[in-house]
């Protein structure tokens, strides 16, 4: 589902009156939790989850091919741990 599917479906389940205001609330919401996570601080939507920031070891490796080596520095990425509500629900879903 990309963005502009998205907006439709959130259109509809939070019965807003048109897709102008559905993609405002979407785009808030990313914009919000952008922002939090971007000053390191988590956001947990109970039942649903938590979007928070982790520490990403640095790894290093080998070039295949050749003998060259390389390795990547330390960083802080986003990671999203789905809440049971979430979970439970996802689970039921049949193929």
């Amino acid at each position: 589902m990309n963005k502009a599917e998205f907006v439709d479906f959130v259109k509809d389940a939070g019965e807003f009156a048109t897709k102008k205001e559905a993609e405002n609330a979407v785009n808030a919401f990313t914009a919000a939790v952008e922002k939090a996570l971007s000053k390191k601080q988590n956001v947990e939507l109970v039942g649903f989850g938590k979007f928070e920031v982790v520490l990403q070891k640095g790894k290093s490796g080998k070039v295949p091919g050749s003998s060259k080596t390389y390795k990547t520095a330390d960083k802080m990425v986003p990671k999203f741990k789905p809440g049971k509500g979430l979970k439970d629900l996802v689970a039921k879903v049949k193929k």
